[in-house]
C-alpha cells in the first residue's frame, strides 16, 4: 500500500539571502531552469531529471554552523554522469570545495561543494545503476 502512495522527493528547499541572485546560480552553474515563481518571492527550479529545487526567502533565525555529519538535513546530492567533467566545469565556475573526490557510500565516487550562500552540495557519480 504505501509503495504506491509514496513516490519519492518531489522537492528540497532552501532559505536563501537573496532568492534571485541564489535561483541565478543554480540555473547558471547547475542547469536549473527556472520553472514557477510565487510572489513571496519563491523560485521553483528544474532540473534536466525533472525533480524540482525550491528557493524561498530566509527569515532572521541566524544560522547554525554545519558539518556534514550535524543533525538534521545535511546537504543536496546533485547525481552526475561524469565526476570528472563536472569537476572541471565547476572549477571554471569558482565554486568553493569542501573536499577532494572521495569514495561514496553505496558505490561510485562524491565530492562536497559550497553553493554561493553557504549551502552543502555533493556531486555524485555512481558506477552502477540503481
Amino acid at each position: 500500500m504505501t509503495a504506491s502512495l509514496f513516490r519519492g522527493i518531489d522537492h528540497p528547499a532552501v532559505a536563501a539571502d537573496d532568492v534571485e541572485a541564489l535561483a541565478d546560480w543554480y540555473c547558471r552553474v547547475l542547469g536549473y531552469q527556472r520553472w514557477f515563481r510565487h510572489d513571496k518571492p519563491v523560485w521553483m527550479l528544474i532540473a534536466p531529471d525533472q525533480t524540482l529545487l525550491e528557493i524561498m526567502p530566509k527569515d532572521q533565525t541566524p544560522r547554525p554552523e554545519r558539518t556534514t555529519w550535524t543533525p538534521g538535513w545535511s546537504h543536496l546530492a546533485l547525481r552526475v554522469t561524469d565526476l570528472d567533467q563536472a569537476v572541471a566545469w565547476l572549477d571554471s565556475q569558482n565554486v568553493v570545495w569542501g573536499g577532494e573526490i572521495i569514495n561514496a557510500i553505496g558505490g561510485g565516487r562524491v565530492r562536497n561543494l559550497f553553493d554561493p550562500e553557504g549551502n552543502m552540495l555533493q556531486i555524485l557519480e555512481r558506477t552502477h545503476g540503481l
